[in-house]
Formats: structure tokens, sequence, C-alpha cells
């Protein structure tokens, strides 16, 4: 139960990204956004603590802040998984930034999405 609320949560997230940016494109269809959010989730549940891993030397020179670059990458890797299902429009630098951007904004959503999620614990 409680990964089908993390998959809607990842599912809101992304729908209300793809809403405030403009170059942040989602498909329309419910049933493919709940894969694309799928997919997000297996990536950052699989490939992301191996990247974080790898990059824990930059990450504490940094301060932390290499994660944002980290989370960035994990979702150009998604938006280049799912094809056109999701797509960050523009140049290579504009794509870079907008997806910057969208990985800042899918993390806000996600956290206030699950202050309201229970955690089962008591």
């Amino acid at each position: 139960m409680k990964f089908i609320l993390r998959i809607l949560v990842n599912a809101v997230a992304l729908a209300v990204t793809a809403w405030i940016m403009p170059n942040f494109i989602l498909t329309k269809n419910p049933l493919e956004i709940i894969v694309v959010a799928i997919v997000f989730g297996l990536v950052n549940g699989l490939i992301k603590p191996i990247v974080k891993l790898l990059s824990l030397p930059i990450t504490v020179v940094t301060l932390g802040l290499f994660a944002l670059v980290i989370n960035t990458a994990m979702l150009l890797l998604t938006s280049w998984l799912v094809g056109n299902w999701l797509s960050i429009e523009g140049n290579f630098l504009t794509q870079l930034l907008y997806a910057f951007l969208a990985s800042i904004l899918i993390s806000i959503i996600s956290t206030i999405l699950n202050w309201f999620i229970p955690d089962g614990k008591k």
C-alpha cells in the first residue's frame, strides 16, 4: 500500500511540475503518467544510491549541493528512458536548466505531499 502511495505522490509531483513549467512536457494520459512515475521511482531507488555513493567525496566537499546535480541527472535519465511521455524541450543547456529547476520543484512537492501520508508509526 505504501508503495502505491509513493507512486501516486511521484505522479502528482510530476504532473504539477509539468503544469507549472513550460518546457517540462508530460503526457496527458493518466496511465502513462503512472508509468513515468514508476520509472522515476525505480531510477531513484536503484540507480541514485549507487551514484550517491560514488560521488560521496564531491558531495562532502560541496556540503551536499552536489545532490541537486544528482537529482537533475536522475530526472534526465528518466526522461530519456520513457521517451515521448516525458520530455524537457530546448537545447542542451536549456534542458539542464529546466531539469534542475524541475528536480527542485518535484522534491518540494513530494515533501509536502508526504507530510499528509501516514507513515504507519504510532
